[in-house]
């Protein structure tokens, strides 16, 4: 086997697994609206066991409603009435020799009081945390001894409910890893103070669950043994928090970092390097004898076999990857690393579970909708249907995907020498690596389904309409946006695909870029780094809306780092021959910015000549992705994987519109 120790058995406990794989707990937003587990959220579980990982651990589920929930739509376990759900949840994820876990949680002082009902949040401590900006109230001693007893109470309901072990949540800054560390404890009774008494809210939970649900139960704890804020736990403070749980009968560690006030070490923008955390998780498991589980933005099966031959982990924990493929560990045993759909560390999965929605992932369409999209429904076998498919970026590729699987013939028409459109837009070096793995799982999509591509071939009417195709999918893509102010047509301005496609090379010259966003940031260091001068003048876009706060000032310091001028909180109101003028968007001041160069990048609009004179001669036309005025991967991902799921329907719809419209 060519990944021997990643499909080597493991323990946990008494407890075998059948491989090292991991699936940490990732709250998903699928639960019901009063916590329960639904339908939505045991398919989402099945899909991950069916694929092959050796052992789930549910997402954080609440031992308190009332004062602990830390998410929208958080599961819980805190009354006997969720057994039966959670009891599903297990059943499902046995079928296919999966083992399962329950994450068990408390969010303190990361809680807020929108989330309780408009209560005061709870906290070892009255220190707020800086990220919810919320002062919490201290927890009485009987208050904590009460909350040892739920979570014990919650752990002998998940060993009810058949699931095979616990892992106690003492990390990411909730209520467990509130009391250890000494930034937000600050309590002078038996539960603060002291290195042991910070200890004793968690020892009291470990000993309350062996007490009560044996010995041989296996109980893990997550832990964030640094936590990257001053006064909190650092590593040589988690490294003796992790030798004491040891000696209290826990059965494994699983090794994280961070809290809400250094959220970016724990859910990692495109810009963190793969496993960059794995040396937390091998530092400690030089300290202790039970297994580590070591978790951080890890996407490639050597990768993971790397790390396990060299003894730096016990086992390795993929979290996101396995929602952009849940058939992560069966690709890999049958030998097919190409097909894996590997996470680019977008974070589309966190702002929708985050958000009004719930998990979703901008390069897998079904996550979190698996109930939606059980089967693809495939021609009869006498059946041969053509469909003619423009443009080989992300949405037209998934399209093509969908629809060869489905038994259509596709011929694909990229007018360039290389499929991936926008996606090689991106210049980062971290992040441009990531993404072209996702260019080149879908590049290597189209050959294993041995669908017709044909590149540097500008699609024609009269060449689509030649082959008489059931369906044409229009997916032409976008062209730069530039601002609607006077001057934006003067010779000295230019887009960001000038710069990214070297149609135009600046060197030693004073550039001021304009727009915000991934691409606007990568284009703007790239000239940097050339040798020009440069200005970030950072106007608001729809495509700066999908950067979180923190990413968005990394890639700031990444640009001060390299030089640029910086100016937030403006917009552009005209250009001139050798300046532009802008306007302070709080004071309403104006003032001049010389730039003898311009670029724009403000995202990009729809670019869509061939539907028109394609519908005037056949009915089935359907434009997809930036085409239709789209402007995200996830968004072009989704449109693709639809329209190609659901062809037939749409196919039906335009015959019985035509047929009203003639009646």
């Amino acid at each position: 086997m060519e990944y021997p120790n990643l499909f080597k058995e493991g323990k946990i406990g008494n407890l075998t697994l059948k491989n090292r794989v991991v699936m940490p707990p990732m709250g998903t937003n699928l639960a019901g609206p009063e916590g329960e587990v639904t339908n939505h959220l045991i398919a989402y579980y099945e899909e991950r066991a069916k694929g092959g990982t050796g052992l789930i651990i549910v997402e954080f589920t609440c031992i308190d409603y009332e004062y602990g929930k830390g998410f929208i739509r958080q599961l819980r376990l805190d009354d006997d009435r969720f057994i039966p759900g959670i009891h599903r949840v297990a059943n499902v994820v046995h079928n296919y020799g999966a083992k399962v876990f329950v994450q068990i949680h408390h969010a303190g002082r990361q809680s807020n009081s929108s989330l309780i009902n408009g209560k005061q949040i709870v906290a070892p401590s009255n220190v707020a945390c800086a990220a919810v900006g919320e002062e919490p109230r201290e927890l009485t001693t009987a208050e904590v001894k009460e909350l040892v007893n739920k979570f014990v109470q919650t752990a002998i309901r998940c060993k009810q409910a058949g699931i095979d072990g616990v892992e106690v949540h003492g990390a990411h800054g909730y209520l467990i890893n509130q009391f250890l560390s000494p930034e937000a404890n600050l309590r002078t009774d038996e539960y603060g103070g002291s290195f042991e008494n910070r200890m004793r809210f968690l020892e009291e939970i470990i000993i309350g669950i062996k007490e009560n649900c044996g010995k041989d139960y296996p109980v893990t704890v997550r832990l964030s043994v640094d936590e990257f804020i001053e006064g909190g736990i650092d590593l040589e403070l988690g490294k003796d928090i992790s030798r004491y749980l040891e000696k209290l009968g826990v059965d494994g560690l699983h090794i994280s970092c961070g809290t809400y006030d250094s959220m970016d070490k724990i859910i990692e923008s495109p810009l963190f390097e793969q496993g960059w955390r794995v040396y937390l998780a091998e530092e400690i498991k030089k300290e202790v004898n039970i297994p580590v589980i070591t978790v951080g933005s890890i996407r490639e099966p050597q990768f993971v076999e790397n790390i396990l031959s060299e003894g730096r982990a016990d086992f390795v924990a993929i979290g996101r990857g396995l929602i952009a493929d849940p058939e992560w560990v069966n690709k890999t045993m049958e030998g097919r690393d190409a097909e894996i759909r590997k996470c680019i560390n977008c974070l589309h999965c966190i702002h929708s579970a985050m958000g009004n929605s719930h998990v979703l992932c901008s390069i897998n369409a079904r996550a979190g909708r698996e109930l939606e999209f059980k089967e693809l429904q495939h021609l009869p076998p006498d059946e041969n249907r053509h469909v003619v498919i423009v443009g080989g970026g992300p949405g037209g590729m998934e399209a093509a995907r969908i629809l060869s699987l489905k038994g259509y013939d596709v011929t694909l028409f990229e007018k360039n020498n290389k499929l991936g459109g926008q996606l090689h837009l991106v210049t980062d070096p971290i992040y441009r690596k990531k993404m072209t793995w996702h260019i080149d799982y879908l590049s290597n999509e189209m050959k294993r389904l041995n669908i017709d591509v044909r590149m540097n071939t500008e699609a024609t009417v009269e060449e689509i309409t030649s082959f008489n195709p059931y369906a044409v999918l229009l997916a032409t893509g976008g062209r730069p946006m530039l601002p609607q102010v006077e001057g934006n047509d003067l010779g000295h301005v230019y887009t960001y695909e000038d710069v990214k496609l070297q149609e135009k090379v600046f060197t030693n010259s004073k550039v001021t870029v304009v727009g915000s966003g991934m691409i606007c940031h990568g284009t703007t260091r790239r000239l940097a780094e050339a040798g020009n001068d440069v200005t970030f003048v950072e106007i608001p876009t729809e495509a700066s809306k999908r950067i979180g706060a923190d990413t968005r000032l990394r890639l700031l310091e990444k640009l001060k780092q390299v030089n640029v001028g910086i100016v937030t909180d403006h917009k552009l109101e005209r250009v001139l021959p050798n300046s532009i003028i802008v306007e302070d968007l709080v004071s309403g001041k104006h003032s001049e910015l010389e730039a003898e160069y311009i670029v724009v990048a403000m995202g990009i609009g729809a670019y869509n000549p061939l539907e028109e004179p394609l519908r005037e001669q056949m009915e089935n036309v359907f434009v997809l992705g930036d085409a239709v005025g789209y402007s995200s991967l996830g968004e072009a991902t989704r449109d693709g994987f639809e329209k190609a799921y659901f062809l037939e329907s749409l196919v039906t719809h335009n015959r019985e519109e035509e047929v009203s419209q003639t009646v």
